[in-house]
């Protein structure tokens, strides 16, 4: 039922009331008895042609447009009788309209509201005039004369007659867009936050699972020496592991507790080196053009090459994407710098020297609405099992954890830009100089003792390390690693491997106990993720070396030996 048609029922009903409405507190009091009826509630607002103070004092027009400008807000007076709509203020300032254009009733306030808000409000007021409320608030969208819509905030004055009944309806309409938005923005954060604390736990488990098929398959393509049908069989299964490896250092990467491996890279150069990755993800109809910035002294980054790389061939497919009937995909790179009053300069990205990756299509383009959501988990515009969701989500967390920003601009007809910020290095020193050699594991006799509490991992790789030739002792907790420990009396240990998290004690406080009594003894940290590192009294330093999970027998034992030769 609309608004306008609920005055109706009012007509008959207040007829001849309305000739002798009570004006103030000036009816004699005689007049209060003149019918059966009880007296009205005091809380009512007796209705009156005038404005009216709270005060009951008159007051001029000129008073409320007065107040109205110094709020900035709009007014709105509603003749519940006759459906009648006046403005007296703030019609065109707030909202865009002219008198002469705005229709006089009520039907011109509900058509401009938001379609899926309109039975929302309506409802909303008709409800509180059939009460005895004598105030209304509500919020809901509003569409301002350019065609946009504007969230507006209704603070409203229900006027009723001696009987209760209402007659007038006043409202104070405030422009709460800016609000709404950071509350928006607001909730997003929130559920990333959420999705991403869900995600860094399960790949974090899932990464111990990967650790396990990876050993486990390695042992049997070497240790056993497996060929022919059996030995292919083996390297699906790892291969498989392998693909779901980067499945989990998405989920990770987009919760920023993916343990990344920062190097300094030359931008230009992995850009060039993507060239032919690009034309082949992008067909014949789409053309490639690459603007490079030409520094003399190169353009240098430190980010995780393979996520970076990952994230530009992310942007690359959804370009493709936007460009059905063909066009053209522009790759840009530009240092900029960012102070204090740049734009980008605030809480997203911190003020300095910055690489720019930009990536341009002349595509579909973006809604507005579709802008808000886009580094949503799982939120995606492709057809059904064509997307993710994920690519986004997944960036803004790279990004975020390797101090870096994303940003877009797009629009419906025009294409889309993608701009990836990331803090500007100076260029590395040249590698030292290594001899070839043959691609077999490091072998050693030193003692290791590994601390792991997923029996699977801590069992294939005590079964590595055992096969390369060290001597090594296993523990599940710290309290069991400590006894063993004890048991050995002077006997050193030169290398303790141990998971980050872990029940009762922490690997982090295991390895400080333990450079107490054994100052030499070098330390290497297994985990899923290293954001638990970095918390205060949590920190690494120097003598601390890191080996992500999920790892293969190669990776465990090359680390393993980089970590005993290094301070020699």
């Amino acid at each position: 039922m609309e608004l306008a048609s609920f005055s109706s029922g009012f007509q008959h009903n207040l007829k001849m009331r309305l000739a002798t409405e009570i004006q103030g507190d000036e009816t004699p009091a005689h007049e209060h008895h003149r019918t059966e009826k009880p007296s009205p509630k005091p809380s009512h607002q007796k209705y009156e042609i005038r404005e009216l103070s709270e005060s009951g004092t008159v007051e001029s027009p000129e008073h409320f447009a007065i107040v109205a400008r110094a709020t900035n807000d709009a007014v709105r007076d509603w003749d519940v009788r006759t459906g009648a709509l006046s403005w007296p203020q703030g019609l065109e300032t707030l909202l865009g309209y002219k008198s002469s254009v705005a229709a006089g009733d009520i039907g011109f306030w509900q058509k401009q509201i938001h379609p899926q808000d309109r039975a929302r409000a309506a409802e909303s007021i008709r409800d509180a005039l059939a009460a005895e409320d004598d105030r209304w608030t509500g919020e809901y969208r509003f569409r301002h004369h350019d065609g946009s819509y504007v969230d507006l905030l209704e603070r409203a004055l229900i006027l009723r007659d001696a009987d209760g009944a209402a007659v007038r309806f006043v409202g104070s309409l405030m422009n709460v867009t800016a609000r709404k938005q950071l509350q928006d923005q607001l909730v997003r954060s929130q559920k990333m936050e959420a999705f991403g604390q869900l995600a860094g736990g399960v790949a974090h488990d899932f990464n111990n699972f990967l650790t396990t098929i990876l050993g486990y398959s390695d042992l049997l393509l070497e240790e056993l020496g497996m060929k022919g049908a059996i030995a292919n069989h083996i390297s699906e299964i790892r291969s498989a592991a392998g693909r779901a490896s980067v499945l989990t250092a998405q989920l990770l990467a987009f919760s920023r507790k993916h343990p990344l491996a920062p190097c300094v890279l030359e931008v230009n150069s992995l850009i060039t080196n993507l060239d032919r990755s690009l034309l082949r993800l992008l067909g014949e109809d789409i053309s490639v053009q690459c603007q490079l910035h030409r520094d003399k002294d190169g353009t240098y980054t430190k980010v995780d090459p393979g996520q970076l790389t990952q994230i530009i061939l992310n942007l690359v497919v959804n370009a493709r994407d936007a460009m059905r009937d063909g066009g053209c995909l522009t790759l840009e790179t530009t240092t900029v710098t960012i102070d204090e009053e740049h734009e980008a300069g605030s809480d997203e990205i911190a003020p300095g020297q910055y690489v720019c990756i930009s990536v341009t299509d002349n595509g579909a383009g973006m809604s507005d609405e579709v802008k808000q959501h886009l580094f949503e988990p799982f939120f995606t515009t492709k057809d059904e099992g064509l997307g993710s969701g994920l690519g986004l989500a997944t960036s803004y967390g790279i990004l975020r954890q390797s101090g870096g920003h994303i940003s877009v601009e797009s629009e419906l007809g025009k294409g889309t830009t993608v701009k990836i910020f990331l803090p500007k290095v100076e260029a590395p020193p040249p590698p030292p100089y290594k001899k070839p050699g043959a691609n077999k594991m490091p072998t050693g006799t030193e003692s290791v003792l590994v601390l792991e509490d997923d029996i699977s991992v801590r069992h294939i790789s005590v079964r590595v390390l055992r096969s390369l030739g060290y001597e090594v002792l296993e523990a599940a907790t710290g309290d069991d690693a400590q006894q063993l420990i004890g048991k050995r009396k002077d006997k050193k240990i030169d290398l303790l491997l141990t998971d980050m998290v872990m029940p009762q004690m922490s690997g982090r406080h295991f390895a400080d106990w333990l450079r107490k009594a054994s100052p030499k003894t070098k330390v290497v940290f297994i985990s899923g993720y290293l954001q638990e590192s970095l918390q205060p009294g949590d920190r690494r330093n120097g003598e601390m070396f890191f080996l992500p999970k999920p790892f293969d027998s190669q990776q465990l034992a090359t680390k393993i030996r980089e970590v005993l030769d290094s301070g020699r």
